[in-house]
């Protein structure tokens, strides 16, 4: 009568009738009293949202006390109500750290008692039973975890997590909570997987299959780590679960891979695979929240528009919803609309990081540089692994000319993430205002470096390479600037200001002819600049001065040759009087007289008429 009963309380479970697995469940713990039968019937309770009365009858049965399944369930409906305290108080504040692998203590044997070798079969319950109860200890440490974070303990409860991971490594709802609330920097989080013990994964009767199933697990937690850090461990993971293992086509491994792309800049690649994703599966929302920033970085404003407006017509209760319309009214300008959405999507759920960001976006996007330093801050407190708030606070103080703590806010930054070429090219922006254009040089190359290496697109830096142009040319590296200028000309930007900079330095090297030229393209971009309008103006001047330096140069070059041939003819006077005497000289005294006269006339006339040819061409 008991398997019938079990069976049948299955049965129904499985087809979602609640009502008939608490009919026969109540009947068969009356039948047996177990405690196994009295967890599930429970659980059915849970199951249909009767928190308070599945809480109520572990208690009554004083099952708390005795099971670790059954206190773990009392202690997710008091969550499930919102008393976290009181489930504190059921769970227990301390953590059985004692239960944390060291590789080999789950794969101990149960040692015989009193000398006799026990059977296999009472061996493998008990080994059973242990590993039961060691996934419920870590279970308790995952939702110790969830009211740390709802008291804002978030340190208390990323120890929480952590532990319950190390405690039971396919604790993967503790492991998400690492992951996406941003509670570990990228170093840490791969210090942390690697002290995990997957070895502890254990399939039963087969040996190749247990260490089969430990590397499957390490390769898929590998791609739920950040992307800023070792992306060629990704690579790798990411190569063998999607041949070997077929999961290419995983919703989950393609997220991953769009998360990649877009940390790369390659934003029409990442939306590609989102696209890909939800034509499959629309309402997936864990794909939403990069879905709408490729949206966003591309200016797609409508298909902005008909995401939300589906979200919005289709599941109001999710704060990817509010998320999407925030984002739209904030891709056309409209920051207040933008505001009230983001905040209600942060209201719906207090952890859900896009939102909060967002929100301080609006702020910074009004110059209220205050409130967005306010609402950044908050945003780096709830998820205290990315660098993203550090870097924005770092340029909000900027924008405020804060640059001692804006330096602070991007060390901190540097701090968890060292590998993204934003922070190096806003570092490099307040040393460049700091006066210290070597070493701003320095971080917009090594932001150009990073690019490089993990295969950013380039266009996406130009702003980093322009920047780098401006350092050289502070310091007075023309060459080496000029190059950076035509790169970020040949990458597309074209932009008045880089031509600008580059007549200043075409100035600087006193060709102003070619400075002319640069500044007319500039002009030719938008021809009310007027950095432009004044540098040509200047440029011009220069190109005239030299002008009028090179005609009286050649002036002065005619009357220098016209004193030489008067020398020259003196000089054949005295010559010519020396070899033939005097009396020679005398007799043919007209004719040579006529013949020098004839000379100095030709002479004259060749100066004169350089000089006209030159006036002319003036």
């Amino acid at each position: 009568m008991e398997k019938f009963l079990r069976d049948w309380r299955q049965d129904a479970l499985n087809k979602a009738q609640y009502e008939s697995a608490i009919f026969i469940g109540d009947k068969l713990l009356a039948l047996t009293n177990d405690d196994n039968d009295a967890f599930w019937l429970a659980q059915v309770h849970f199951a249909t949202g009767n928190y308070t009365r599945a809480q109520s009858f572990l208690s009554k049965q004083d099952l708390i006390n005795r099971s670790p399944s059954c206190r773990y369930l009392a202690g997710h409906c008091l969550i499930k109500q919102s008393r976290f305290e009181e489930a504190l108080t059921i769970l227990g504040e301390r953590n059985p750290t004692h239960l944390i692998s060291n590789g080999s203590s789950n794969k101990r044997k149960v040692q015989p008692r009193n000398g006799r070798r026990r059977d296999e079969a009472a061996v493998q319950a008990e080994e059973e039973a242990e590993s039961t109860n060691r996934r419920f200890e870590a279970a308790m440490c995952f939702l110790r975890g969830i009211c740390y974070a709802k008291q804002n303990a978030f340190d208390r409860a990323k120890d929480c997590y952590k532990d319950a991971v190390r405690i039971d490594v396919q604790c993967f709802e503790a492991f998400q909570q690492l992951m996406k609330n941003s509670l570990l920097s990228p170093d840490e989080e791969w210090q942390f997987l690697e002290s995990l013990d997957f070895d502890s994964i254990h399939v039963p009767g087969d040996v190749s299959s247990s260490q089969e199933a430990a590397d499957f697990t390490k390769m898929l937690y590998t791609t739920r780590l950040s992307k800023y850090r070792n992306p060629a461990a990704f690579e790798t993971a990411y190569d063998s679960l999607s041949t070997h293992y077929r999961l290419s086509d995983n919703p989950d491994l393609q997220l991953a891979r769009a998360d990649l792309l877009y940390t790369q800049c390659r934003y029409q690649d990442a939306l590609a695979i989102t696209e890909a994703i939800l034509k499959d599966d629309q309402y997936n929302f864990a794909i939403y929240p990069l879905h709408l920033a490729c949206l966003y970085e591309l200016k797609k404003n409508n298909l902005l528009f008909l995401v939300a407006h589906d979200l919005a017509d289709n599941h109001p209760e999710e704060p990817c919803t509010w998320l999407a319309v925030g984002i739209y009214y904030f891709a056309i300008d409209k920051i207040a609309e933008a505001r009230r959405y983001f905040s209600k999507a942060s209201m719906m759920d207090a952890h859900f990081g896009p939102a909060w960001v967002g929100f301080a976006h609006t702020f910074a996007a009004e110059g209220e540089h205050d409130q967005a330093i306010s609402a950044y801050s908050t945003a780096a407190r709830l998820f205290m692994g990315t660098h993203l708030p550090q870097v924005f606070l770092g340029m909000q103080n900027h924008a405020l000319n804060n640059m001692t703590l804006a330096e602070e806010f991007l060390k901190t930054a540097y701090g968890l993430c060292k590998t993204d070429p934003l922070l190096l090219n806003e570092m490099g922006i307040v040393k460049y205002h700091q006066d210290k254009p070597k070493e701003a040089a320095q971080y917009f190359s090594a932001a150009l470096k990073v690019a490089e290496d993990i295969e950013s697109e380039p266009s996406a830096w130009i702003s980093a390479r322009t920047n780098l142009g401006h350092a050289f040319r502070r310091l007075g590296h023309f060459n080496r600037a000029l190059a950076e200028f035509d790169e970020v000309l040949r990458q597309g930007g074209k932009d008045a200001a880089i031509f600008c900079a580059k007549g200043l330095i075409l100035m600087e090297q006193d060709k102003p002819e070619e400075a002319v030229g640069v500044l007319h393209e500039a002009l030719s971009i938008n021809p009310q600049d007027s950095i432009a309008t004044e540098l040509l103006s200047k440029a011009l001047e220069e190109t005239a001065a030299l002008d009028g330096a090179a005609e009286e140069q050649a002036l002065d070059l005619a009357d220098f040759e016209q004193q030489l041939d008067e020398k020259k003819v003196e000089a054949f006077y005295k010559v010519n009087g020396q070899r033939t005497g005097q009396g020679m000289l005398d007799k043919g005294k007209g004719r040579v007289g006529r013949t020098r006269m004839s000379m100095l006339e030709d002479e004259y006339g060749k100066a004169e008429s350089m000089m006209e040819m030159s006036d002319d061409e003036e």
